[in-house]
């Protein structure tokens, strides 16, 4: 009990000093292997993600998103954009067997968003978390059809300013790393994804997913980005996704003291390559008038309508790659051949 009125105790006093931006959580929307961003057609894409949002998430999603889909995951429900992320593995050191880690639900934030199952939270920002200083820098909602990437599972060195991990241990987060932590984490792995926030005011995509935009992300945390540069002058939001990964539950099968880290994503590259996808799909102005609004915090000072997280859980899609990505297995989905494999392991 103890604890838990201290967490509330910190929390209330980190509400306290926000007075700008937009947070709120995202249910789980599906597990599958789809990327209309960076494979856009293919079915299957190849690797697994965890995807959040709006019910129009498929293989291939051009033009206004917002127009097709019917429901979101998503607190907001407006809202009808959709935020993904490789997905997380544990790798056993014992056997070379890979499981699922499954992302802690959302933690009650602000206005009735308890409930969430799974997914993560979503954040749009127009200066910092302090203050939205929109005299000096004025920020410009994303058109319908806009999409972008940040970070990429190529990268084996270490990812761009703004990717991060922490180590929770004792409902303290922990310092910010650059790769998985080395040791284990009694509250569960914490992800960061700050994507950039200089447009070049006409692209809604780019061959390689990230040249319409230009990346002046210098920190790790919810800081002003640098002003954009004339090729991309146009401000717009800072988004960014937080995911807490539950590796608890991995904890008595693996020693960090001789078993190196054997958590991994799920395109089977190091931590460097943690990545994630944005698919913009708000209704209308909705997001534009939430940025619109000056010192508000969570929900645009009630500009924008909100749903019982009860509700954004029944938002679904169908299954469209059909194979089994539940409990052991010998490869992970996409890597060599997981579908041949995937009925002779059971959790």
């Amino acid at each position: 009990m103890k604890s838990v009125v201290s967490k509330l105790g910190v929390l209330a006093a980190l509400i306290a000093h926000i007075e700008a931006g937009l947070r709120f959580p995202c249910s789980t929307l599906t597990n599958q292997r789809l990327d209309p961003a960076a494979q856009p057609g293919a079915l299957p894409s190849s690797h697994l993600h965890m995807i959040v949002g709006g019910n129009a998430f498929n293989a291939t999603m051009e033009g206004d998103v917002a127009e097709r889909a019917t429901c979101t995951t998503c607190q907001m429900s407006e809202d009808f954009s959709n935020y993904w992320v490789a997905h997380m593995f544990f790798k056993d050191p014992k056997n070379g067997t890979f499981h699922r880690v499954m992302p802690q639900p959302v933690s009650p934030l602000l206005g009735g968003s308890q409930g969430a199952s799974g997914g993560l939270t979503i954040y749009y920002t127009q200066f910092d978390l302090n203050r939205d200083n929109l005299q000096r820098q004025p920020v410009k909602a994303f058109p319908p059809g806009f999409r972008m990437t940040v970070g990429a599972p190529t990268e084996v060195n270490k990812p761009h300013p703004g990717l991060s991990y922490q180590c929770i241990q004792g409902g303290n987060r922990g310092s910010l790393v650059s790769n998985f932590p080395t040791t284990k984490c009694s509250g569960g792995i914490f992800t960061t994804h700050h994507f950039p926030p200089c447009w070049d005011g006409k692209s809604l995509d780019s061959p390689d997913h990230q040249s319409h935009m230009y990346n002046t992300v210098n920190s790790e945390y919810f800081n002003n980005a640098p002003a954009c540069p004339s090729s991309h002058p146009i401000r717009v939001p800072q988004v960014a996704f937080e995911i807490t990964w539950d590796t608890t539950k991995f904890n008595n099968l693996w020693d960090p003291a001789k078993d190196k880290n054997p958590f991994v994503w799920s395109f089977e590259g190091n931590g460097a390559g943690t990545h994630a996808d944005y698919m913009f799909g708000w209704k209308g102005d909705a997001l534009q008038r939430a940025m619109d609004k000056s010192e508000c915090f969570y929900d645009g000072c009630g500009s924008i309508k909100k749903q019982a997280m009860s509700e954004a859980n029944k938002c679904k899609v169908k299954d469209f790659v059909n194979e089994n990505i539940d409990g052991w297995m010998k490869v992970m989905p996409g890597m060599g051949g997981a579908a041949k494999v995937k009925k002779s392991f059971s959790a």
